[in-house]
């Protein structure tokens, strides 16, 4: 068995690349499969994972429009349609800010396919993204709808927004190693978007796991304490228990042995708005020690990169 600490990485480097590396490098934690990754492999896994409706992978990567429109009735069109999972913010008399993941996006065309706005929008991001409506839109596209104009917002823009419509229009993911006791209570924020190492498929007995099952090291028992040994005894338990099920069961039936000091991965992806939500409760004195062990160091860092909005949380410490 391998044990190690806990530790997050704000997954920066992300969003540097392009929608849909981005969305296949968060996609394969699920089963653990980065290893096949390639400079060719993006675009046969999003085709892949549309087809089978795996619709949660497709929100890891998101965008921003600026639409602007002739007439309030455009507007108010798509307003009463009370757009699901955008945030959609009234920037000028006729100017709207549209932020929302792929599969948001996606959604709302597939929902609203007559709405003007709607093919608006479906027009520019199929053009400048046909790999996520290949499926939806007709082969020669949509035409250009009159009075609309929709114009993707580059991310280093939106950086720079004021600090209100930043803390609703960015977003960032985070990447925790942890144990499923932490991830348990994070997967409760809503609205966030998560993926996570998936114990129903990964097999721990394959050598890309070091045919051995990782736990987090607990912060309650010290090492070499009467506490610490028993713990430690029972997770090398487990881990014998577990390899033998996997001789004549697969992982989702072997998996009903492991405890929540099993190490996993999860990815979080939520805007600024939400992490100052989850920062202000996981942070605070009250929150779970091993959660508090993360949130803590994690909150010093956004901190540090956004402090007009995170800087006035205190943790106690």
């Amino acid at each position: 068995m391998k044990v190690i600490a806990p530790y997050f990485e704000i997954l920066e480097d992300l969003d540097k690349q392009s929608l849909a590396v981005r969305i296949e490098g968060c996609g394969r934690i699920c089963y653990k499969s980065e290893d096949k990754i390639t400079e060719q492999s993006a675009e046969p896994f999003i085709r892949n994972i549309i087809k089978h409706g795996h619709n949660s992978v497709t929100e890891m990567a998101v965008l921003t429009l600026k639409v602007l429109y002739d007439s309030e009735s455009l507007a108010s069109q798509f307003f009463n349609l009370m757009p699901k999972f955008l945030q959609v913010d009234r920037v000028d008399k006729k100017e709207l800010l549209i932020t929302g993941s792929v599969r948001a996006f996606r959604e709302l065309y597939q929902a609203n396919p007559t709405v003007k706005m709607v093919k608006a929008i479906a027009q520019i991001l199929g053009s400048r993204h046909p790999l996520f409506y290949e499926d939806l839109l007709p082969q020669r596209g949509l035409m250009k709808q009159e009075g609309v104009q929709v114009e993707k917002v580059p991310l280093e823009t939106v950086d720079v927004f004021p600090a209100d419509l930043l803390a609703k229009h960015r977003h960032v993911a985070v990447l925790f190693v942890v144990n499923r006791a932490i991830t348990h209570e994070i997967v409760r924020h809503r609205p966030v978007s998560y993926l996570q190492e998936s114990q129903r498929y990964c097999r721990y007995s394959q050598d890309k796991f070091g045919n051995e099952v990782t736990f987090i090291k607990p912060m309650f028992f010290n090492e070499g304490s009467e506490e610490y040994s028993l713990w430690e005894k029972s997770m090398q338990d487990t881990e014998k228990i577990y390899l033998k099920l996997l001789e004549s069961s697969s992982p989702q039936a072997a998996r009903t042995v492991l405890p929540n000091s099993c190490k996993t991965e999860l990815i979080t992806f939520a805007n600024l708005l939400e992490w100052l939500h989850i920062f202000k409760l996981r942070t605070s004195k009250g929150a779970e020690p091993s959660m508090r062990e993360v949130m803590i160091p994690l909150l010093k860092k956004f901190q540090e990169k956004y402090p007009l909005i995170f800087a006035g949380i205190k943790t106690g410490v």
